[in-house]
């Protein structure tokens, strides 16, 4: 009986190792369908309290960058990107192939900072203007990758993308498996 009892536990003790390693090994970072970027940042230096001031003064916001600057998500399910929107940014994305210097600055939406860029050749999402009142400026936008290549993204405000190069690239890979 002692026998029995210590098999038992030897064998669900290896059990339970083989499902946690499995489970880890999916987890591991090697293969992912979603990722997150944001647009901006905040400063704590020196502090900012949102309560009190929910719209944070000019300068608050002044990393006028994508974060990371390039992800890779694999195409398999719900292949997505949550971008982070702090503050006066819109994301625009293009299709498979368009470059920074394709990107038309011709007759842009009014609106601060430039203006919106209003180039829909081979624009496959535009997010929601930030010029607009009723529209929050800090939000999430949760936006699907249904083919596999390499897509531009963009800050929709003429002089973040133009003055600060803000943009950044989505590479979506076939999942293998």
């Amino acid at each position: 009986m002692k026998r029995l009892t210590l098999f038992l536990i030897f064998v669900l003790t290896f059990y339970g190792i083989g499902l946690i390693a499995s489970l880890a090994m999916a987890n591991d970072g090697r293969r992912s369908d979603a990722a997150t970027v944001s647009f901006g940042q905040y400063e704590t230096d020196p502090p900012l309290d949102r309560v009190a001031t929910p719209v944070p003064p000019m300068g608050g916001n002044n990393h006028h960058e994508l974060i990371p600057n390039i992800v890779t998500i694999t195409l398999k399910g719900d292949a997505v990107v949550n971008f982070i929107i702090a503050g006066l940014h819109q994301p625009i994305v293009y299709d498979v192939g368009t470059q920074p210097e394709d990107i038309s600055l011709l007759s842009p939406l009014p609106g601060a900072a430039g203006g919106i860029i209003n180039d829909p050749n081979h624009r496959i999402y535009r997010g929601l203007d930030p010029n607009v009142a009723t529209n929050p400026r800090d939000r999430v936008e949760v936006v699907r990758f249904s083919k596999p290549g390499t897509y531009l993204v963009i800050c929709g405000v003429v002089n973040h993308f133009v003055n600060d190069r803000m943009f950044g690239f989505v590479r979506v890979k076939e999942d293998k498996h």
